[in-house]
């Protein structure tokens, strides 16, 4: 599909087609590719969220299905047509905040990455689906910048794997997506000690934190939710815990 440039019906429907010599070297180019561990993701340039086919490229990490958990949580606390005030932080491909764009015609959309190449990458999407007047996007370390009491709902999905974890991490992962979206410090947990406290200064009374996390860490974000209100956390289907959410403490 990715060769011919067409969809999954022509290669059904046209089996006995031919490869021209150009199709021929893009075709095992892009095998070679593959066969060093490359994701098949960066090599077509694409990936699927939220029924949105989302550009890629090895300067955001790849976005997975898991992730949707998170969008789900949003939209379950969410509700309405009501103008609420949200964050992505570390957008990274922007994802989550063109899901919410799409599903939330009138909520504010703000999204925050540090990587200027990623946030390039986040344009480039919200663009291709006509969203880039619906999301604000901000070259910002996590939740810098923002006055108190900004936002109703602050999102993310963290880098959340410890470096002691490293090795059970897939090589492909660890190899070629950018290490700062996926690593957090020894325990897993180095971003995510960072984006409580900030999220509590920017969010208004009752404002939620949403983020996605793994049964690894789990305990230890419990720990550091002490003290928010409505703590819940949301398992994936294979049981593993995925989302925390929580109010902000004294809303």
């Amino acid at each position: 599909m990715f060769t011919l440039s067409c969809d999954r019906a022509y290669l059904y429907a046209h089996p006995e087609r031919p490869l021209s010599a150009e199709e021929e070297r893009r075709y095992q180019d892009a095998i070679g590719q593959r066969s060093r561990g490359i994701p098949a993701q960066y090599i077509t340039g694409h990936q699927e969220l939220w029924g949105m086919d989302l550009i890629v490229s090895p300067a955001v990490l790849i976005p997975r299905p898991e992730t949707e958990h998170v969008v789900e949580a949003v939209l379950k606390l969410a509700g309405g047509q009501v103008r609420w005030r949200m964050v992505d932080v570390g957008t990274g491909s922007g994802a989550i905040a063109l899901a919410l764009a799409k599903e939330l015609p009138a909520a504010e959309i703000h999204a925050t990455e540090i990587s200027p190449d990623a946030l390039e990458v986040a344009r480039a999407n919200a663009a291709r689906h006509q969203l880039e007047n619906r999301i604000c996007f901000h070259e910002a370390d996590l939740l810098s910048g923002f006055a108190p009491g900004s936002f109703d709902f602050v999102v993310s999905n963290p880098p959340y794997v410890g470096e002691s974890e490293e090795d059970q991490v897939q090589l492909e992962v660890r190899k070629f997506e950018p290490r700062n979206a996926v690593f957090a410090g020894p325990t897993g947990t180095q971003v995510i000690e960072r984006l409580i406290p900030e999220a509590a200064i920017v969010l208004k009374p009752a404002g939620w934190l949403i983020f996605e996390i793994s049964g690894t860490i789990v305990e230890s974000v419990k720990n550091l939710l002490k003290g928010w209100e409505n703590v819940q956390i949301t398992k994936d289907l294979q049981g593993i815990p995925r989302v925390a959410a929580s109010q902000r403490p004294g809303g």
